[in-house]
């Protein structure tokens, strides 16, 4: 069994869980559990609280694991058999590790869910992060623009089997155009409501944006968790995408 990307209908919200204890991720989970597409975990609160808790999230909602590996193939690989383990809904890698390694983890992965019967994660590649611009990619040796970098990483994502990508809501139509295979999906971190900061994010748009430009989910954080009503927030970005979707 795998899981499938967006549809109209379907909630897009993924709620970004950037906390640093699993009392406080519970608390927002039971708050905000019946409005949120997905919950993500990051390093933060997986540091924090490990493995146990992603199981326990996941048994009750979709979980985007966001830990970005990037390392030798068959380690990858590996550490994505273990994810699928956890019952995860989706997790990623970052693009920049390679067509091998994107490719090695995407085989090896749906060959291990599909002999233990586990339902397959979506895999995604992190493309440029959102922090980053040009001038970031410089200070690394890549001359290339951030979003043509984007683009390249995209292409080389979905060449390897990936089920989409990471990207910042600024390449999403050029990635939609550019890779024309049915169910190739785009998660956009760096969506701000239009009364929030950018805080270290670079490359933002809004909500309803980043909808119209084509992306399948958003990740949220502090526009989020910040407010004073949690569940409003979210329910006023939801109105906010539902309206993009239907236009």
């Amino acid at each position: 069994m795998t899981n499938t990307p967006a549809t109209k209908s379907e909630k897009r919200v993924i709620v970004a869980l950037d906390v640093d204890t699993a009392d406080e991720a519970r608390k927002i989970v039971a708050e905000l559990g019946s409005d949120a597409g997905a919950f993500k975990i990051g390093l933060q609160l997986f540091t924090a609280a490990g493995p146990d808790l992603v199981r326990e999230i996941s048994a009750q909602h979709k979980v985007f694991l966001d830990l970005k590996f990037h390392d030798i193939p068959t380690t990858v690989a590996k550490a994505g058999i273990e994810v699928a383990r956890l019952g995860v809904w989706m997790f990623n890698v970052h693009a920049a590790g390679g067509s091998e390694m994107m490719r090695t983890t995407a085989d090896e992965l749906r060959t291990v869910c599909d002999r233990e019967n586990l339902a397959t994660p979506l895999l995604i590649g992190v493309t440029v992060l959102t922090s980053s611009d040009t001038n970031v990619l410089r200070e690394s040796g890549i001359e290339m623009e951030a979003r043509e970098q984007a683009l390249r990483l995209a292409r080389m994502a979905a060449e390897s089997g990936l089920d989409g990508v990471v990207s910042s809501p600024m390449e999403t139509a050029a990635i939609k155009s550019s890779i024309e295979r049915r169910g190739f999906i785009v998660v956009t971190p760096g969506v701000r409501t239009d009364s929030a900061t950018n805080d270290d994010q670079k490359r933002v748009m809004t909500p309803r944006q980043a909808v119209s430009e084509g992306s399948d989910y958003l990740v949220i954080g502090r526009p989020i968790l910040q407010a004073k009503d949690r569940a409003a927030a979210l329910r006023r970005i939801c109105e906010e995408i539902d309206a993009a979707v239907h236009d």
